[in-house]
């Protein structure tokens, strides 16, 4: 066993139940495999409204008239910071269970506490750092991964979380908003960032390195990750959308084959990590779209999905993403929610929708416990993708898995329940 493993081992066996009633969201359970532990640098948070200008209003528009509109979205920026002896490493984030459109479950408020600092100074020394862009599901909160996004901006990344118009617990709208504008905003919040890094009254300025960014979605968030890695939504899906949007066919300039689609290709995304990714149940792929998937994805599943499907779902996808290097990581009984952070008491309270719970828990899995190990291995996956770090390719080597127990990375007895697959480019 090596040094790093018994460094984060051994504290672990003397920790009391005060010390585990101090955790944060995020902090690593005894059992939590290598690349769980958070990094060396301090963490800030922010933020930040920007508007992305001359939009489809497509909750407006029809057949006839495209309505446009200057689109804004709230984005959360954790990035590296430098934190004077007197400031602590703590926040309290502000969130709602609900749903806005459910009259069933009314918006309510609460609030649970992070390892950042808010507006800390930002700490550049060793930067600029690769940005990762996160993205919700339908209904979600740029607020629903902070287990993930503190800790990889601990690692070094400038990690900016989107609020989806039309997509939030606060405001959720007609589908097809989601359906058009997912892509869209991933590709509008890259140049963003990439503008931000060169004025000089940001905070970003010099901070941020947007020619090695990633992109992580979750469920709806996912679907849009699959379309900005390559995957050209199918003639299926674009009916679908118009047929919907009183015959308006904006999801058409998305489609595979689009010259508009295939000139959006943005190549400063040097990896997607797509997290139960929805749509392949439901037609939005097909074999070719799939194929112009090239950029290295990490698949993230749930083998008992209930939403974006298993087999027919995110199995079929990473199986028709033949033209890239690929990775899949199977919860195998988990259902749909293996992204979001823990429930919190808030949502336990009796009486509440049972969906308030289940937004962030899964019914057979620890959510901490998923959370871990989602920390792991996309520290690996990016680390490798955006920082050239070969020092992490031993834990996603899935052929050496099949030999393997445990796993590289994880304690004995730990990587069961799990399956990891690993393919290459089609040659």
């Amino acid at each position: 066993m090596n040094k790093l493993l018994l460094s984060i081992i051994i504290p672990f066996f003397s920790f009391g139940q005060s010390e585990f009633n101090s955790f944060y969201i995020g902090d690593p359970l005894p059992d939590a495999p290598i690349l769980a532990a958070r990094g060396k640098l301090k963490v800030g948070v922010k933020t930040i409204q920007v508007v992305n200008p001359n939009q489809i209003d497509i909750l407006s528009s029809d057949e006839e008239k495209t309505v446009l509109y200057d689109r804004p979205l709230t984005l959360e920026i954790w990035y590296p910071a430098s934190l004077g002896i007197e400031e602590k490493e703590e926040v309290i984030y502000d969130q709602v269970m609900g749903n806005f459109s459910d009259p069933n479950r009314p918006l309510i408020p609460f609030k649970f506490k992070g390892r950042a600092r808010r507006d800390a100074v930002s700490n550049s020394s060793e930067g600029p750092y690769p940005l990762i862009i996160v993205s919700h599901g339908y209904t979600g909160s740029r607020l629903l991964f902070t287990y993930l996004t503190e800790n990889l901006a601990s690692k070094g990344y400038v990690v900016v979380s989107i609020d989806h118009t039309d997509s939030t617990f606060k405001d959720a709208n007609n589908f097809n908003s989601t359906l058009l504008n997912r892509s869209l905003d991933d590709l509008f919040v890259l140049n963003e960032m990439a503008r931000l890094s060169s004025d000089s009254s940001s905070f970003l300025k010099g901070l941020v390195n947007t020619d090695k960014a990633g992109l992580i979605g979750y469920s709806m968030g996912g679907y849009g990750a699959v379309n900005v890695a390559g995957g050209g939504y199918s003639e299926q899906a674009v009916k679908f959308f118009a047929a919907s949007s009183k015959g308006n066919n904006a999801l058409k300039k998305r489609k595979m084959g689009n010259p508009d689609y295939i000139n959006s290709f943005d190549n400063r995304f040097k990896a997607i990590v797509a997290m139960a990714p929805w749509g392949m149940e439901n037609g939005f792929w097909n074999a070719e779209g799939l194929k112009g998937i090239k950029i290295p994805t990490l698949f993230v599943a749930g083998g008992k999905d209930d939403i974006s499907g298993y087999e027919k779902g995110v199995k079929a996808i990473y199986d028709g993403a033949v033209n890239s290097e690929r990775y899949m990581l199977t919860y195998l009984n988990a259902r749909h929610n293996i992204a979001p952070n823990p429930p919190t008491a808030e949502v336990m309270t009796p009486g509440l929708h049972i969906d308030e719970y289940l937004r962030y828990a899964d019914s057979v899995w620890d959510q901490r416990r998923i959370n871990n190990i989602n920390q792991h291995f996309i520290t690996a996956f990016m680390g490798i993708k955006l920082k050239n770090n070969t020092d992490y390719l031993p834990y996603l080597d899935a052929k050496g898995f099949d030999e393997q127990d445990p796993w590289e990375g994880f304690l004995p007895r730990t990587s069961v329940g799990l399956e990891f697959r690993m393919d290459s480019p089609a040659q």
